[in-house]
Order: C-alpha cells, then sequence, then structure tokens
C-alpha cells in the first residue's frame, strides 16, 4: 500500500513538471557547454593523443632531468614545435620557389619543357596521350596552355586551397602541442580520470584494461601507420631532393598522405622515376629508381615491427581499424577507427570467454 502510494505520489502533475523541467535544464546547459568547447574539441583530442603517443620519450627526458617536470615539458614543447615548423617551412619554402620560378621563367619566355622520353608510350592505358601532351608542352608551351586553361585554373586553386589548408593544420598542431604538455605535467591525474570515466562504463577492472588497451593502440598507430609514413616521405624526399626534382617538397607532402591512407608512395615516385630518366643520365635514374622501390616497400617491413607491438589485440585488427576510422573521419580517424575497433574487439572477446 505504502508502495503504491509513493508512485502515486512520484507520479503526481507537480513532480512530473519538475522532472521535466530539470532534464530540460540539464539538456540546456549540456548543450550550452558543448557549443563553448566545439572549436577546442579537435585540438584537444590531438593532443591527448600526442600526450598519450609521447609520453615513453617524455618519462626518459624527465628522468634525465632530474623529475623537474616543468622544464622537461617546457624544452619538450620547443623541440615539438621546433621539429614541427621546421620541414613545415621547408616544404612550403619548395613549392613556394619552385612555382615563383615556374612563373617568372613562364613570363620571361624562357621556360623550357624537357622533351619526353619516347618509352612514356609504353605505359599502359595512359602512356600515349601522356606523351602527346608533354610533346606538345615540350615544343609549343604556349598553345598547351591556352588549351587547358580551364584545368590550369582549378589545380591552381585546389594548390592554393592545400596550401592554406597546410597552414591552419599546422597553427592547430602548435595549439595541440601546447596542450600536449600541460597534459604530461599532469600524467598521473589525467590517467586516473582516464581509468575512472572507463571504470564508470564498465567496472573497475575492465575499466583499467580498456583504458590501458586505448593507450596501447595510440601508441601502435602513432607508430605503425603514422611513424612509417613518416619515414617513407622523408626518404622519398631525400631521393627527389638529390635528383633535383622540381617541386620536390609538394611531391613529399603527396607522399606522406598517401603513406597514411596506406597506399604505395610508388603513386608518386613512379611518374617521378619516368621524369628522372627523362632529364638525367642513366645510372643516377637506376639509383634513383632502386631507392624509390625500396621506400614503397618498406612499410611491409616496418609496419610488423611497429603496429600492433606489445598487444594482444592482433595487428589486421588494429590495421583495418586506422584504414576504416580514417575513411570516416580523416587523419583524425586512424586513432579513433583503430581505438574504437580495439576495444569493440576486446569485449566481443571478453563476452566470447564470459561463462554463464
Amino acid at each position: 500500500m505504502t508502495s503504491n502510494n509513493q508512485i502515486t505520489k512520484n507520479l503526481s502533475p507537480n513532480n512530473v513538471i519538475e522532472t521535466a523541467i530539470r532534464l530540460l535544464l540539464i539538456l540546456f546547459i549540456a548543450t550550452l557547454c558543448f557549443q563553448i568547447i566545439q572549436p577546442f574539441i579537435i585540438p584537444v583530442i590531438w593532443a591527448a593523443i600526442i600526450a598519450v603517443a609521447l609520453f615513453p620519450i617524455y618519462s626518459r627526458l624527465n628522468n634525465i632531468l632530474g623529475g623537474r617536470n616543468k622544464l622537461t615539458a617546457t624544452l619538450y614543447i620547443i623541440t615539438a614545435i621546433s621539429l614541427l615548423l621546421g620541414p613545415s617551412i621547408l616544404l612550403t619554402t619548395s613549392v613556394v620557389e619552385t612555382s615563383t620560378e615556374l612563373a617568372n621563367n613562364f613570363t620571361n619566355g624562357t621556360l623550357a619543357i624537357p622533351r619526353p622520353n619516347k618509352s612514356i608510350n609504353d605505359w599502359p592505358v595512359i602512356g600515349t596521350q601522356i606523351y602527346e601532351l608533354w610533346d606538345q608542352a615540350s615544343t609549343n608551351l604556349d598553345t598547351t596552355l591556352k588549351q587547358h586553361i580551364p584545368e590550369i585554373k582549378q589545380a591552381g586553386k585546389t594548390l592554393l586551397s592545400a596550401i592554406a589548408g597546410v597552414g591552419g593544420s599546422v597553427l592547430q598542431f602548435i595549439f595541440s602541442i601546447i596542450i600536449s604538455g600541460i597534459f604530461l605535467i599532469n600524467t598521473q591525474n589525467s590517467y586516473k580520470l582516464t581509468i575512472k570515466i572507463a571504470s564508470r562504463l564498465t567496472d573497475k577492472q575492465q575499466g583499467l584494461q580498456l583504458a590501458n588497451l586505448a593507450i596501447a593502440t595510440i601508441r601502435s598507430v602513432a607508430q605503425g601507420v603514422i611513424g612509417v609514413a613518416v619515414i617513407q616521405a622523408i626518404l622519398g624526399g631525400m631521393g627527389m631532393y638529390f635528383m633535383d626534382i622540381p617541386g620536390w617538397g609538394l611531391w613529399t607532402v603527396l607522399i606522406l598522405i598517401l603513406a597514411v591512407a596506406q597506399l604505395p608512395p610508388l603513386i608518386i615516385l613512379g611518374p617521378v622515376i619516368f621524369y628522372a630518366f627523362s632529364i638525367s643520365d642513366t645510372t643516377p635514374a637506376i639509383i634513383f629508381t632502386i631507392w624509390s622501390m625500396l621506400v614503397s616497400m618498406s612499410d611491409g617491413l616496418l609496419k610488423p615491427l611497429f603496429l600492433g607491438r606489445g598487444m594482444a589485440t592482433p595487428m589486421l585488427v588494429i590495421l583495418l581499424g586506422a584504414i576504416g576510422g580514417m575513411m570516416l573521419f580523416g587523419i583524425l580517424g586512424l586513432f579513433i577507427g583503430a581505438i574504437t575497433l580495439a576495444l569493440g574487439y576486446e569485449l566481443f572477446i571478453a563476452w566470447l570467454d564470459k561463462e554463464n
């Protein structure tokens, strides 16, 4: 009888209205909070990923400096920003210098396109078209450009948009690096908060396991996907730099993007190889070809060494999560997809192994 009275009291109009007002107020506050922090969500997520990925290095540096966290964080931030700005400035300078030189040569009438090698005709599907266009440009550049004005304008807009996007990304990463330094100073508190959130969603023991799995997955993807892509881009860029390939900085960025997307750098290096044979002696071109092939195939050796190392989750799960996540969310999806699929895999295995 008392229970029925309590239920009736809880369902009274006054209580229902009061509960509805509370829910609306909570929803309003949550929505307002989300709108306020929305501009910072992506940089903060990147900061957390960077902090987790670089914590082992930070920890060693902190031990060398005698446990002085603030000094270690300051050195880390300065070094990380320098490593980000250095290659960015170098690549941007290369693109700008190449574009400026091409524009000046065209204006002065001194722009010369080398004749294509006849072997280009033997390329499958597109060889003949490329040879004819290249040959026409080498003999009558002005006419060729006039025939392709719409395509050139579109390519120019795309290039300018890409350069602007890179500039915005660099600024965002600088902000993320600074935030990651703050996270690293408060490593213990950040780790405890992560475990507390995971434990609230599951239980204490499983929350600890899932938190540690997420950390291991971030480091695995950072090493096995991002790290390998950076290595391939650096090696490919070095080869093009020594071969004096025009716009080598831009091609290096494209190699990095393709490598992150799990596509072979040979997509970029292949045409560059043919160009190298057209403008240089046979011996340097052959050496560059061998170098480019090794760069493109290096991920087959490097990924098993870095991706999934020290984890019980199969490497294939991590790789599929990284690729699928990137297709959905861009570069950030590399980590989101890998972590989500790894967590889902572990939860599925735990459910299978659970005794009734």
